[in-house]
């Protein structure tokens, strides 16, 4: 397994991290729902220092590599700030009371507005 780790600082851009919770809504979420090895993906933020980012799970090191939708850095208007690629060593899961992650997270549960 592979992870990926990439930041935006949103300081110079025009979008803001409310906007880009419209765009997870509207097509970001459901457009990596269908990515080829992606095994999870969760879309972090950071209000007090303005930065918007992702950590993506991959079933291979040659998933991870494979074409993007760049549509988050043409919205932003730059690539990321920060992007860190790792092996995974070991995962768990522990033991959770909510059945599924997919749907979840403020911008799935929050409305715009």
């Amino acid at each position: 397994m592979h992870a990926v780790i990439v930041w935006w600082d949103l300081s110079r851009s025009r979008q803001t991290i409310g906007s880009l919770r419209d765009f997870l809504r509207d097509e970001a979420v459901d457009r990596f729902s269908r990515m080829p090895g992606l095994r999870l993906k969760f879309w972090i933020a950071d209000e007090a220092t303005d930065r918007w980012g992702a950590v993506l799970l991959w079933e291979s090191r040659e998933a991870a590599t494979a074409p993007l939708p760049n549509r988050a850095a043409e919205l932003i208007g730059y690539p990321p700030t920060e992007r860190h690629a790792f092996d995974v060593e070991a995962t768990v899961e522990g033991d959770f009371a909510l059945a599924a992650l997919s749907g979840r997270g403020l911008a799935l549960t929050r409305t715009a507005g």
